[in-house]
């Protein structure tokens, strides 16, 4: 979140900015410095009600030596009234810092200076495109097509056994699913990431810690019970690991991967464009996430996007990054790059990672914090990205390559597959 500080000396700045992301926050804002204010107040007479009795608590020591014991007793009736009114003093503060705080998680990050002004995906910048788009026959098929034709996926079963957006990978298309988790690992890993594998359950004190609640309290499956979420992504567990945390700036940076299943409810998601694996509500991701010093973290930001680069061309996809405007962002960025890659059967560019800095929103909540060589505590600033999503990757992988004889495995994938080819002979689990 905000910091008080940040927000109270930049009132101005704030709402302009907040504005870029389609956020009205002027109302908001006002509140939040009036609570502030209303703080100091209490917090200022707590002080000097405690320098009072602090006064007159030696008073009562001087006066009980001289034997004034009337001037003494009245003082302590005085000392005993004034911490009955500092307990009101106390409970009012923390009402008004509980009030500030319930406003002040309902406020976005801040947009980076370069993100461009816009409502929605159609004002999304695109900065790089690369790879060949194939040319397929007239007959090409999408991927749910190619997926029931080759065995490697069964939909009906998933909403058989959960529900829709539950696929069910068989065979050749289980090992491909395998094949790029390991991919993904082993070149994050070749790159300096430190693997993880963390819990696919969090408590809300880490869906806070990351922004995910309560803005994105909806879309995540709950447990009621043990008051547990299933993660939107690995992010949420691998960069709480540093909540309450205090790093050395030796320390710094922190780089990590992790591979999980990813939960999201996606509320409303109907209709062709989330057919298949175009959208699903359990899904395989490899997460990057890094953690630095506030000068460093635009550098990292770079970094991160030109190794997401790296994944994409290994595949010999088709891709494009896009700079995110205002209106399409999440919550907790401050910059994003999104990944697109074109699928050829669908002609249509899907999403497969998002790569964003959050500067100190995260770290502001999570605590998570550095110490400087000169000994003082500065905000992190945390950053993070997928490496990548498997479900669009699988999709335009099995779409852009399939041939007469079969979908054709990028050499890069083919040590980890084991094989070349999916054919489309009889017993394909086998020859595949």
């Amino acid at each position: 979140m905000l910091t008080i500080k940040f927000i109270t000396e930049n009132r101005d700045e704030v709402v302009r900015r907040l504005a870029k992301k389609q956020f009205d926050g002027a109302e908001v804002i006002d509140k939040i410095i009036a609570l502030d204010t209303a703080r100091r107040t209490s917090q200022s007479a707590l002080e000097a009600n405690l320098t009072e009795l602090n006064r007159i608590s030696k008073d009562v020591g001087m006066w009980m030596k001289e034997g004034k014991k009337t001037e003494a007793e009245a003082a302590r009736v005085r000392v005993a009234q004034m911490k009955e009114g500092n307990k009101a003093l106390e409970t009012e503060k923390m009402q008004i810092e509980t009030a500030m705080h319930e406003l002040l998680v309902l406020v976005p990050n801040l947009p980076h200076a370069s993100v461009p002004e816009g409502r929605c995906v159609d004002h999304n910048v695109c900065e790089q495109t690369g790879g060949r788009i194939p040319e397929l026959p007239v007959d090409a098929l999408p991927h749910w097509d190619l997926a029931r034709k080759y065995d490697l996926i069964d939909f009906e079963a998933g909403v058989k056994i959960t529900g829709a957006g539950f696929p069910v990978y068989k065979g050749c298309g289980a090992r491909l699913q395998r094949a790029l988790i390991n991919f993904f690992l082993d070149n994050a890993r070749d790159a300096g990431y430190v693997e993880i594998e963390p819990p696919y359950v969090v408590n809300a004190e880490s869906g806070y810690g990351t922004g995910n609640l309560p803005d994105k309290e909806g879309q995540m499956y709950h447990a009621a019970a043990d008051n547990l979420y299933l993660i939107p992504t690995a992010e949420v567990p691998v960069t709480n690991l540093y909540r309450d945390t205090i790093l050395n700036e030796s320390d710094l940076p922190v780089r990590h991967t992790a591979y999980s299943a990813c939960f999201r409810r996606e509320a409303g998601s109907y209709g062709k464009d989330v057919r298949g694996l175009n959208r699903l509500h359990q899904f395989d991701k490899v997460e990057i996430v890094c953690i630095d010093k506030p000068e460093n973290s635009y550098r990292t930001l770079k970094e991160m996007v030109d190794y997401v680069q790296t994944l994409v061309e290994k595949l010999e996809l088709p891709w494009r990054i896009l700079r995110l405007c205002g209106g399409d962002m999440s919550f907790t960025s401050a910059l994003t790059f999104d990944f697109e890659v074109f699928s050829a059967a669908q002609k249509r560019w899907l999403e497969v990672s998002s790569v964003s800095n959050f500067e100190n929103y995260q770290a502001n909540r999570l605590k998570c914090r550095y110490r400087t060589e000169e000994r003082k505590m500065q905000l992190c600033h945390t950053l993070n990205g997928s490496a990548l999503a498997l479900p669009r990757i699988v999709a335009a992988l099995l779409e852009n390559n399939q041939t007469p004889d079969g979908i054709r495995i990028p050499e890069a994938l083919t040590g980890y597959t084991g094989f070349e080819m999916i054919h489309s002979t009889p017993g394909n689990l086998k020859t595949c």
